[in-house]
């Protein structure tokens, strides 16, 4: 089963709570697809299924710059960690003139590819891992949501600190994970959404859209 073919099987179309102008390809059901991801695991060396779940940071920060399209509009933008392709999507809808979602997982970059034909737009997608660069060529650089594990949070922030030094807006979405840094951080703005206790701990959560700097 090709990465497609498995994405068409364990998931529906359905909208984002935050974001209901997009459409993608989610998990009705977390426990059923995430058996399954298991089995094809063991076969194809893919991570667990974090593409097929709207997590609230992605949805803060794709409604973020679609209430907020000045953000992007023209620009180059960088999705990282972009999973289902939710915030590059967004961007691609408010106006950036080049968008491009990266993601480790293979099974993630299909699901890009499923999702922006089933939002009418195009964006790019690899599976380059750009925390190894040096150099940071977008004008724009988002990500959603990355400070969930030590490792993770602390490498990410070191390479959008670098961007941001190079001069890229540095743009990050966090609903008060452990590792969120302390410092080097405006707040833009915080909104309030809805989840499930599947995913989270409540039935929403406050997440705040911050710009790094410093």
């Amino acid at each position: 089963m090709t990465p497609t073919e498995f994405i068409l099987a364990h998931t529906a179309v359905s909208s984002p709570p935050a974001c209901p102008e997009l459409r993608l390809h989610l998990a009705s059901e977390v426990t059923p697809l995430w058996e399954a991801t298991e089995a094809y695991l063991e076969k194809n060396n893919v991570p667990p299924p974090y593409w097929a779940f709207p997590w609230v940071g992605g949805q803060a920060l794709a409604r973020h710059i679609l209430d907020n399209p000045s953000l992007v509009a023209g620009k180059s933008v960088l999705d990282f960690a972009s999973g289902s392709g939710l915030v590059g999507i967004a961007a691609k809808m408010a106006g950036a003139a080049q968008v491009l979602a990266t993601d480790i997982d293979k099974v993630a970059l299909a699901s890009i590819h499923l999702n922006m034909a089933e939002n009418g737009v195009t964006i790019q997608a690899s599976d380059h891992n750009v925390l190894d660069d040096q150099y940071c060529p977008w004008d724009v650089v988002v990500a959603g949501d990355v400070c969930y594990e030590k490792p993770m949070a602390e490498t990410t922030f070191a390479w959008l600190r670098r961007c941001s030094a190079q001069g890229a807006k540095a743009l990050m979405a966090d609903p008060g994970r452990a590792y969120l840094p302390k410092t080097g951080l405006m707040r833009l703005s915080k909104i309030t959404i809805a989840c499930s206790l599947d995913l989270e701990d409540r039935t929403s959560r406050e997440v705040g859209i911050y710009q790094i700097v410093g």
